[in-house]
């Protein structure tokens, strides 16, 4: 299977919120958490805080990304000289082909055009396909920035260090 990253459009957009709910509903995300699936949902509403990104074959989306701009509303770890992603989610049905990777390549290789030093993201305690991901893309732990935006939801703070 061959994909390819490219920016999101709006008509990517219900396709964009059905892969998403749906991945995260599948890894068990959204159990007992009925706030964020809207927000999960509402592409729109994020699409203008960073670079909204698509992992697409010759037929439909596979995943998407958003790499968010420093600083935005959706920023919740980085650091000055940090790149950042959040929400990404790879459809079920594509799962285990690599789609998650490229669409973590893609935002590294944004965060180096940048001039970043260093790209964060936070994964769910329990997430476990995704901590592997990132595991096997380079990430590290950083306990120290480990946090909970609401009870009974633990975030693991990962970093990868970029080449400089």
């Amino acid at each position: 299977m061959t994909v390819r990253i490219r920016p999101a459009t709006p008509a990517d957009y219900p396709q964009i919120a059905r892969l998403t709910v749906d991945a995260y509903t599948s890894d068990g995300q959204l159990s007992g958490e009925e706030g964020y699936a809207p927000v999960l949902a509402d592409v729109a509403g994020r699409a203008d805080a960073g670079d909204l990104l698509v992992a697409v074959d010759a037929e439909r989306v596979l995943g998407a990304v958003l790499y968010v701009h420093p600083g935005g509303r959706y920023a919740e770890l980085s650091r000055p000289g940090e790149g950042e992603f959040r929400m990404l989610a790879v459809d079920p049905a594509a799962q285990g082909r690599g789609v998650g990777r490229a669409l973590v390549q893609a935002c590294v290789e944004r965060a180096v055009a940048a001039g970043c030093h260093a790209i964060v993201i936070s994964v769910r305690d329990f997430a476990q396909a995704a901590q592997r991901l990132y595991d096997a893309c380079g990430f590290k732990r950083l306990p120290e920035r480990d946090w909970s935006p609401v009870a009974g939801v633990q975030l693991l703070a990962l970093r990868l260090e970029l080449p400089t």
